[in-house]
């Protein structure tokens, strides 16, 4: 095997034939945590995929056939969904490329760390959604049909009226994308609440402040957190860091072309869509014979048949899997609520809020009268349980009725987690997981 650098765990292979376009990208990525391993051939490539279990892929194109060189790293890696990340030349068509999403330029590492992480997530949600198929055809129900969006891209242009931004807004629309122009912060919030979008340009300001205000606004919003937001610049860029830190999808210096920028917008927005597509697919099985009537989560049954395979799938992909149980406290208030009735009138929401606050690719399921299960798949134990105490709190803060003449009650949880071991089996994991409840 051909490789520059050796790592023992490495999370990214880098396949490059010379380190002039990806050495400042290796070094970043490494001390944000994605620790890098680079191969120099095709062959030491497809080679390091089988020593190494890493969680994608970058490729500089320079020198590689692209197409055939991602055939082969998918082929090397299956039954795993492999994650890849290509650097072309501007004007390749990203569909021709055999790549997950394309780049022109290489990216700043945080930039690069964060599409990566989407990347990955994405993949696993996507290879859920099929796992999930299949454990529905074996109870012998079809699966549910998502009703998936086909109407032209829709991209929220956020600023004043410029000359350039009017021409990045007519180079998106050439491309086929519906563009919605907001000229302040109030009407893009506006236009955001009544309808959906698969991305957002915000133009910058000297001191960038109304973008700014915009993209924390969204990440602030569980609804419109995902929506990838562009930055085009009027002024200096300052710490390109601190932006991609701030949410920004792609920060455009401002003597980037409109033509450029606009290509790299409708990546974003395609690969968004395609995303919300996958959530849709994930989400179909809602008020179905298949979940809760109560909570709207999966009923036990299924989440214990499913579990069976996704054990199994993640130990043929060479990927970690966890599992939380929540379940509910008893506290003076809450044997008050039930005695009411108060508390079965408060699980639908309950059941809703779990469904929200769970990743596409987790499945939520109600195992008992309060006691609620996660499967996570790709996910190691210390960041599921973050994810379970998450999910909780959030619920712990929400007032839920206790009737006239009495205060408003909350439920307060204790979270159990336990990550698969080699040759465990699913029943086995989620009694161990079960079990960590007491020690929570």
């Amino acid at each position: 095997m051909e490789t520059s650098r050796l790592v023992s765990d490495p999370r990214v292979l880098v396949v490059a034939a010379s380190d002039d376009r990806v050495d400042s990208l290796c070094v970043g990525l490494d001390s944000r945590g994605w620790s890098t391993i680079t191969a120099r051939s095709a062959d030491g490539a497809v080679a390091a995929l089988g020593d190494f279990r890493v969680e994608a892929v970058v490729i500089d194109a320079a020198g590689f056939d692209l197409r055939a060189l991602c055939g082969a790293l998918r082929i090397a890696d299956r039954p795993r969904r492999l994650p890849i990340l290509a650097l072309c030349a501007p004007g390749v068509d990203p569909a021709t490329t055999g790549a997950d999403f394309v780049m022109t330029t290489t990216p700043h590492p945080v930039q690069a760390a964060n599409r990566l992480e989407q990347m990955v997530r994405a993949a696993v949600a996507e290879d859920e959604a099929e796992l999930r198929r299949d454990t529905f055809r074996l109870r012998g129900i079809e699966p549910p049909v998502a009703a998936l969006d086909r109407t032209p891209l829709r991209i929220l242009a956020a600023g004043a009226p410029d000359r350039r931004f009017l021409a990045l807004s007519n180079a998106l629309t050439g491309r086929g994308c519906e563009v919605v122009a907001a000229p302040t912060p109030y009407t893009a919030f506006d236009y955001l609440h009544e309808q959906p979008f698969d991305a957002a340009v915000l133009w910058g300001a000297d001191d960038h402040a109304p973008a700014l205000s915009i993209a924390a606004g969204m990440k602030r919003n569980t609804r419109l957190y995902h929506i990838p937001i562009a930055l085009y610049l009027r002024g200096e860029p300052g710490d390109l860091g601190e932006l991609y830190g701030r949410g920004f999808a792609e920060v455009a210096p401002r003597d980037t072309s409109e033509l450029e920028l606009a290509d790299r917008v409708h990546t974003l927005a395609t690969w968004h869509r395609r995303l919300q597509d996958v959530r849709a697919t994930l989400d179909a099985a809602e008020g179905t014979e298949l979940t809760d009537g109560t909570t709207g989560l999966f009923k036990r049954d299924v989440f214990a048949g499913h579990l069976a395979r996704l054990s199994d799938a993640m130990q043929a992909r060479r990927q970690p899997l966890s599992v939380c149980v929540l379940r509910i406290v008893e506290t003076d208030a809450l044997t008050q609520a039930r005695e009411g009735g108060w508390l079965e009138k408060a699980l639908p929401q309950i059941g809703a809020m779990v469904s929200r606050l769970v990743r596409a690719e987790d499945m939520p399921a109600r195992l008992g009268a309060e006691v609620f299960a996660l499967a996570l798949p790709a996910t190691i134990a210390a960041e599921a349980r973050v994810a379970a105490q998450r999910i909780a709190a959030v619920i712990g803060c929400t007032a839920f009725d206790a009737g006239a003449d009495r205060s408003p009650f909350v439920t307060e949880f204790t979270v159990g987690c336990a990550q698969m071991q080699d040759g465990e089996g699913p029943a086995a994991l989620l009694e161990r997981a079960s079990a960590d409840l007491d020690r929570g």
